[in-house]
């Protein structure tokens, strides 16, 4: 039993499940913040914050794209790796650029975003996604020899 709870092995159930609740939990808190932004956007107001130089509406559509059509591609495990991509310099320009001044209990947010996504890019999405059922290359069952 004390094996198993210090186990390193990252290729197990327990593994996977938790990168699975990863995703969806962090994918959650995050859509509520990109469901706003999706409203603005499709009411046409795009009066927003330009932390960058990209412009407003710019950098408006770059966060929504980001924290509401990214987040949908994390739920569903489907190309994980590059949607974590838009997340993690989306929560980089806030944490470091929007928030560069501000004290660290207003970045703290952001940056756990930031670290979950990271986390997220690294390790993929894990046997529960559809990146795993339509990309895992290991066989399964019975494959007959070639001669």
């Amino acid at each position: 039993m004390l094996r198993k709870l210090l186990t390193t092995d990252t290729d197990n159930i327990q593994a996977s499940i938790a990168i699975l609740l990863l995703r969806l939990g962090v994918g959650a808190f995050l859509w509520t913040h990109g469901i706003p932004k999706l409203i603005k956007v499709i009411g046409g107001d795009f009066r927003f914050l330009d932390p960058i130089g990209l412009g407003p509406e710019a950098s408006l559509i770059l966060s929504t794209f980001a924290e509401f059509g990214c987040v949908i591609f994390i739920f569903l495990g489907l190309g994980t790796r590059l949607a974590a991509i838009p997340l993690v310099i989306n929560m980089s320009v806030i944490s470091f650029f929007q928030h560069a001044t501000d004290p660290f209990s207003i970045k703290e947010l952001p940056l756990l975003y930031l670290l979950a996504f990271l986390t997220i890019l690294i390790t993929g999405a894990g046997k529960f996604s559809l990146d795993h059922k339509l990309f895992n290359k290991k066989k399964r069952g019975f494959q007959p020899v070639k001669t």
